[in-house]
């Protein structure tokens, strides 16, 4: 179960994982305790947000977050009759809108749902948006116990954000090849892994914080890998020193220079 765990832009703790398929209620939740137990061992006080797309929808999973001090969860929700017939006011409203000003329109609507699983209501908000790309709108609904956050935040910048995680273990595994565990022995395999993570923060880091005003600010690791890193140079060995020689043609000259000169900053 791959997990990403990093701290959001509200300065609380969230918490991604990606389930195996075969997974269960009652197994998501065993091993959501030990994640929460450990996690709680070291940041006692931080609020955390367990999300997820609607295979994470279990009445198990859901009961057991809301009898839980500062731990919330925000899951996708699969459509049926009931819900569709909630909202049916609301995508009313949203065609009309598009017929008239012929644009993107998005609405969102909250209200509280109890499944025939569900030992108690929960509150669901439903996205509702239409757009030129689509005959009819398109409708999809998320459950939480996140009662006072507003809909719009909650969806958008909550859930939506499990993109931003999937992202990241992208980079990770297909750009930086830490899917490559191929020795005998799991300490090996291991210390490889570590070598990976390693390079990512360290990419990671060098993109935020150096690269964040550049064209790379939003580019993929490999991207930075080929046009910053991955780059021709010839290297003269002088008697006090060693030359490293790049292309005048080299693309991207001003962005390197500017990238080296924290080195110098490093010196002082």
């Amino acid at each position: 179960m791959p997990l990403h765990i990093y701290e959001g832009i509200t300065g609380k703790l969230l918490l991604t994982s990606l389930k195996p398929s075969r997974l269960k209620g009652k197994e998501i939740l065993s091993i959501l305790k030990r994640i929460i137990a450990l996690i709680r061992s070291r940041f006692k006080r931080s609020a955390i947000i367990f999300r997820g797309d609607s295979h994470f929808e279990s009445p198990e999973v859901m009961e057991w977050i809301d009898t839980q001090k500062k731990l919330l969860f925000v899951t996708g929700l699969t459509t049926n009759a009931v819900l569709e017939k909630r909202i049916q006011a609301v995508v009313d409203s949203v065609k009309k809108q598009y017929e008239t000003k012929g644009e993107i329109v998005r609405q969102y609507y909250s209200f509280h749902y109890q499944a025939g699983s569900w030992s108690k209501p929960m509150r669901v908000v439903a996205k509702i948006e239409m757009n030129d790309k689509s005959n009819k709108p398109n409708v999809r609904f998320i459950v939480t116990n996140a009662m006072n956050a507003r809909a719009n935040k909650l969806y958008e910048q909550v859930y939506s954000a499990r993109g931003n995680a999937e992202l990241f273990i992208k980079d990770h595994k297909l750009y930086l090849k830490s899917d490559r565990t191929s020795c005998n022995r799991f300490e090996a395999n291991q210390f490889r892994l570590f070598l990976h993570s390693a390079a990512y923060v360290l990419i990671h880091s060098l993109q935020n914080s150096v690269l964040r005003a550049t064209e790379f600010a939003n580019a993929t690791m490999q991207t930075i890998q080929l046009k910053l890193l991955k780059i021709g140079a010839r290297v003269k060995e002088l008697k006090t020193r060693v030359k490293i020689e790049f292309s005048s043609s080299f693309t991207h000259q001003t962005i390197f220079r500017n990238a080296c000169s924290i080195f110098d900053c490093l010196r002082c």
